[in-house]
């Protein structure tokens, strides 16, 4: 790719130094690949960042989220650049899997006192966690009343805020089986079509930022883990790092759903063996 400028008749000037130290910045913040293919994502997506700014040259953007004082802009810029496709009860068998095999034994470790922890590693606007918390609902009514807790975790803190706040269009909560659509989420009657999933889903559900190329706080095990359709953005080091953090967290009767395009690499592979459709199960879980 040459410097020069990228489709000159654009509204904004972005040249290819300027993509490549967009590239990089990506890559170092939050582990993301951009290749020469994305030029076009990335000035779409930052476009609206120039225009609410006032500026006209994405030079002047670069220097501004590589300056200490830019630092905020540095965090919207990878919030903007992050893929936030997501929908309820997406790959529905990994649910399934859930439901039928995993949760009904730990259920009953749960009533009887043992903590029951999942966490939703890439959870963007919340429909995945409220699926996971939908499930455990299908099968407990009253869990919010037990040791069980959903932590779902995501680099953009925009989209953590509307996962927290639990509000969807009609649309969008469409996937949801009927009946518990019906039993767990009620309109808010001001004049849109919008629905709130119920109270005793949020009270399950924690929502907080985390990179995944970063720390990690957690120290307790999980019973189930998803990551899904997230390590795909990164490359295969970046990806072999995160399975093989993720491995020591996930508890010996737990289970790891990742995304249908996705594969554990590395060294986590040989930790962890396949119990359906992308479902992992450590090696040494029953059967």
């Amino acid at each position: 790719m040459s410097s020069t400028a990228l489709e000159e008749d654009r509204e904004f000037i972005m040249t290819a130094r300027d993509y490549e130290t967009i590239a990089g910045m990506m890559m170092r913040e939050a582990g993301i690949y951009l290749g020469d293919n994305k030029a076009s994502l990335v000035y779409s997506r930052l476009a609206k960042r120039l225009r609410v700014l006032g500026m006209n040259r994405f030079a002047d953007y670069c220097a501004l989220v590589s300056a200490p004082e830019g630092r905020e802009e540095l965090q919207a810029m990878v919030a903007a650049l992050t893929t936030n496709v997501t929908r309820f009860f997406r790959e529905p068998h990994h649910f399934e899997h859930l439901k039928t095999r995993l949760l009904p034994s730990l259920i009953a470790a749960a009533k009887g006192g043992a903590k029951l922890r999942l966490w939703s590693a890439a959870c963007s606007s919340g429909q995945e966690p409220y699926s996971i918390a939908l499930t455990l609902l299908s099968l407990l009514p009253d869990a919010a009343k037990y040791d069980i807790r959903i932590l779902a975790t995501d680099i953009d803190p925009n989209v953590l805020a509307a996962g927290a706040e639990g509000i969807y269009e009609a649309e969008t909560v469409e996937a949801v089986p009927t009946a518990l659509c019906k039993n767990w989420f009620a309109p808010l009657h001001d004049g849109t079509r919008r629905l709130r999933i119920a109270e005793e889903a949020r009270a399950l559900v924690s929502f907080r930022r985390l990179n995944l190329i970063g720390n990690w706080p957690m120290t307790g095990k999980f019973q189930a883990v998803f990551c899904r359709n997230v390590v795909i953005y990164f490359e295969p080091e970046t990806q072999e790092k995160i399975w093989s953090r993720i491995v020591p967290l996930l508890d010996p009767q737990g289970a790891l759903y990742i995304g249908h395009s996705e594969r554990v690499i590395g060294s986590a592979q040989a930790s962890l063996r396949s119990d359906g459709i992308t479902v992992y199960r450590p090696r040494n879980a029953d059967a």
